[in-house]
């Protein structure tokens, strides 16, 4: 079986940062594309925030210009998801859905998920008005109104931002109380530009893609009664998963599966093994940030192999 110096798993920012490090480094890495390649950012329609583009960028053209400067430095990158991994042995093992490697370093940068509706109208208009991301996206609305859909610490941390560019901020919850914390509750209930639905889920975001959203209708829980509103915009603030699955119990994790590293350091509980970008940072989830930790990992993977 082939030997890797360095297997990296996932091709968003963290990915193939890392691989372009690594591959200058001449280590010569393998990185696994996964079932999204180039990650979240491939759903985000303009990207204004990534420094270097003073003009923005739509997403999949900023991830592709990772990949060509991976591939030109000599990254090898096989269109595949990790099904399975073993850090109990070294070199470990890595099985894609049809090749297996052993590699002596891993860099994991599987992002994670956001948590959707799952109704076929969010889909339809996800990058046009649909938005899991306001520090991403909350500049698009400038005296807009907007929707945000959650009750959590997230969805008020949304709302509360997207004030400093919406005209107006509804928050939706299927409940009649939030789930969010003293502070933010205070927070969000004090500022003017906030109000809230009830007890009401949205059934479906109104629109096309050629004018974006125009609205929701929404279904109060407790009397059946629908309701159609006008929003410009629709945020979901309902959480996230960490993808993290297949190391569950052979990594340190926290109560919600996101991978522990050492502070200041993107090492994870098992030497040699690297976590990089949203699968390990539940706080800032930015392109850039989850760059930075690739680069983090690809020089301690580039350092433990010269150890």
């Amino acid at each position: 079986m082939d030997i890797r110096k360095v297997v990296i798993l996932g091709s968003g920012p963290a990915g193939y940062t890392a691989a372009i490090y690594t591959s200058r480094a001449n280590l010569n890495p393998l990185l696994f594309e996964g079932s999204e390649p180039g990650g979240q950012l491939t759903i985000t329609t303009e990207v204004e925030n990534y420094p270097g583009f003073a003009e923005g960028i739509t997403g999949p053209e900023l991830m592709n210009i990772f990949k060509l400067q991976a591939e030109r430095f000599g990254t090898e990158i096989i269109p595949e998801r990790v099904v399975e991994v073993d850090l109990s042995k070294r070199p470990f093992y890595v099985k894609g859905d049809n090749s297996e490697f052993k590699a002596k370093t891993l860099i994991i940068s599987t992002g994670a998920t956001a948590l959707w509706l799952g109704i076929p109208s969010e889909d339809k208009l996800r990058g046009y008005g649909v938005s899991a991301c306001a520090t991403c996206d909350g500049f698009f609305f400038q005296n807009k109104k907007v929707l945000v859909i959650g009750g959590g610490d997230t969805a008020m941390e949304e709302a509360v931002f997207l004030t400093r560019f919406a005209s107006e901020v509804r928050v939706i919850h299927r409940r009649d109380a939030l789930r969010a914390s003293k502070i933010m509750q205070e927070k969000a209930f004090t500022n003017e530009k906030i109000s809230f639905i009830w007890d009401s889920v949205v059934e479906e975001v109104l629109g096309e893609r050629e004018t974006g959203v125009q609205g929701v209708r929404y279904k109060n829980v407790k009397t059946g009664e629908l309701t159609n509103e006008l929003f410009d915009g629709v945020f979901l603030a309902i959480g996230y998963v960490p993808n993290t699955e297949i190391f569950k119990g052979q990594l340190d994790m926290d109560e919600n599966g996101y991978i522990i590293t050492r502070p200041g350091s993107a090492s994870t509980s098992v030497k040699g093994v690297f976590a990089a970008g949203d699968v390990q940072d539940r706080v800032y989830r930015q392109a850039i940030t989850a760059a930075g930790t690739g680069c983090m990992a690809a020089l301690e993977a580039e350092r433990f192999l010269g150890e």
